[in-house]
């Protein structure tokens, strides 16, 4: 995935969490924000501490890239995902059904 899909600064996140639309599960939360400029989606991740140690957060941030990779998303939409620790009990198929019902949801997909 490209550097120019994800979104980097904690004031973009913050901008995101202010002025969103939300969904969410027991695991997992999205906020989206439509933007009119940009021409691509662009996504954040957090996985919490909470979570488990550092190889386990960076395993489900592998595998959250790896389905945001795989779908189709609309153009001017910046979408934070936070993962609850409750996911920790999901293997990879699970979490791609659960974060795929919630684009489905938030009404981010294209198709």
């Amino acid at each position: 995935m490209e550097k120019a899909y994800r979104v980097k600064k904690s004031a973009e996140i913050e901008f995101i969490m202010k002025n969103k639309s939300s969904v969410g599960d027991g695991s997992f939360v999205i906020y989206k924000l439509v933007k009119k400029d940009e021409t691509h989606f662009r996504f954040a991740i957090s996985v919490p501490k909470k979570y488990g140690n550092a190889v386990e957060r960076n395993l489900m941030k592998r595998r959250i890239r790896e389905i945001v990779r795989s779908n189709h998303f609309l153009d001017g939409l910046d979408f934070f995902i936070i993962v609850k620790p409750k996911a920790k009990e999901l293997n990879f198929q699970e979490v791609k059904i659960d974060l795929e019902k919630l684009f489905a949801r938030a009404k981010i997909n294209k198709g």
